[in-house]
């Protein structure tokens, strides 16, 4: 599993040691020490995590959270909150802000990690390796491999990843612009209609063994994946 972090801690040395960490498990990772820098990054580029300190230059990372939850394009971000303060109500008003989980220092690596893994299978499924199965339907994230019924499906990395994120988000229904963005990257600006191409290949793709009557389309609404 890898993914593209963004640690905000205002103290060198912190931000350091958890950043060393996380790029040695693999991820990406981007800095910011103070709530204006994270708004910055985030606003370039939104990534698959946000690490977020309780205590920083300006706004606090409580109030940060709160206004990320409440943007349209941020509500589902994953935050995991490390902080010092570690009283229960410290811990109870980072998660009512909308923190997932909240880890206090000094904190192991390890567990930092597993963290990282478990908000990760929450909020953002398609971001983990676990391998997942609907209808005879099967997709291998870490072999990069989709079989239907047994047979191997081929497609391209654009129709792996779509497949991947409907797959771990059945029954609900996407807009050209979520898919693009949760698919392709909210940085990367093409044309909605793309989506429609890559439907179509996929569809095509899962004609052969009937799964493609599981991609779901709601006329001016968008698409989705059914169980069954």
């Amino acid at each position: 599993m890898s993914a593209t972090i963004l640690v905000v801690e205002d103290e060198p040395q912190v931000q350091e040691l958890v950043a060393v960490n996380l790029e040695h498990a693999g991820h990406r990772v981007r800095r910011a020490s103070s709530a204006s820098e994270a708004v910055t990054s985030i606003r370039e580029e939104l990534p698959d995590v946000l690490i977020l300190d309780w205590m920083l230059p300006g706004e606090s990372g409580v109030a940060l959270a709160r206004r990320l939850r409440a943007a349209e394009r941020t509500q589902r971000l994953p935050i995991l909150m490390l902080t010092a303060r570690a009283m229960e109500h410290d811990k109870i008003s980072g998660l009512e802000a909308g923190a997932d989980d909240y880890l206090t220092k000094p904190f192991s690596p390890k567990e930092l990690a597993a963290r990282i893994k478990a908000v990760l299978r929450r909020r953002a499924p398609e971001l983990a390796d676990d391998v997942v199965q609907i209808a005879g339907l099967r997709l291998d994230p870490a072999g990069k491999r989709v079989t239907a019924n047994g047979q191997i499906v081929d497609l391209s990395p654009t129709e792996f990843r779509l497949l991947h994120f409907l797959m771990t988000h059945p029954e609900r229904i996407y807009s050209r612009a979520q898919l693009l963005d949760q698919v392709w990257g909210d940085h990367v600006f093409i044309e909605e209609r793309t989506v429609d191409v890559h439907i179509r290949r996929l569809r095509k793709e899962l004609e052969p063994t009937g799964h493609d009557r599981l991609v779901d389309t709601v006329r001016g609404s968008g698409y989705g994946f059914r169980r069954s």
